[in-house]
């Protein structure tokens, strides 16, 4: 082989590896700066968000959480090495959606398909078979899912509370048709957001979150008392 030949393939393998590495950097994108909390009968798992990856899913699953919507809702999946995910809010909560909320909850939203990969952390959207039907109930994958890479709208990821996952993966479950399901139902007391950018103090931080599951036990109280 000519030396001409040498450098010529030298090359042409280089640039595949600056492709291969340029397409992994593409698929690793940047997280928001707002932190969204579900405080579980388990501990909490904090998340962040992918807006430059799907904006409109974003922007409507953090309209949801600051109405409340996800508050009293639960887990109905807790599949092992695969996914936890959440209830859509319409029939998942206990405690009736206002019409404001009800209003948010029933939206579609466009299938924002993309190259991010399904690993553990990854929180992905649920829906039925038509691509846009997407609404509230979403998946954190509790693995690497490869055959839902493209066909799921992925949105944001988990940034605290992995400890929280494991909990939730010996969680005693049930098999219904294609879900497993956990026995006892894990349920999602409150819910807050906080932003990195602009949160400094952490003790009025911890403050908000013990009002906040103060406030979630005085909601299921109301319930019961309104609705037995």
């Amino acid at each position: 082989m000519c030396s001409n030949q040498r450098v010529s393939i030298a090359i042409a393998i280089l640039g595949l590896l600056c492709s291969a590495v340029n397409g992994a950097i593409a698929t690793v994108p940047e997280l928001g700066s707002t932190r969204v909390v579900f405080q579980t009968d388990y501990g909490d798992i904090e998340f962040g968000f992918y807006p430059s990856v799907a904006p409109k899913t974003v922007e409507h699953i953090f309209k949801l959480v600051r109405l409340g919507c996800y508050n009293t809702n639960h887990f109905f999946r807790v599949d092992k090495g695969f996914v936890a995910q959440v209830a859509d809010v319409v029939g998942g909560r206990t405690a009736p959606l206002n019409e404001v909320q009800k209003l948010e909850a029933d939206k579609t939203i466009v299938g924002e398909f993309s190259d991010v990969k399904h690993v553990r952390g990854i929180l992905s959207m649920g829906r039925y078979s038509d691509p846009d039907s997407a609404q509230s109930s979403f998946s954190i994958l509790l693995g690497d899912a490869p055959h839902l890479d493209g066909q799921y709208a992925i949105f944001g990821k988990v940034t605290k509370g992995d400890e929280t996952l494991r909990k939730l993966e010996q969680v005693p479950t049930r098999r219904e048709g294609i879900f497993v399901m956990p026995t006892e139902r894990i349920s999602i007391l409150s819910t807050y957001y906080y932003d990195t950018q602009a949160e400094t103090c952490e003790d009025d931080r911890l403050i908000l979150k013990r009002r906040l599951a103060a406030s979630a036990v005085e909601i299921e109280r109301q319930r019961m008392k309104c609705f037995p």
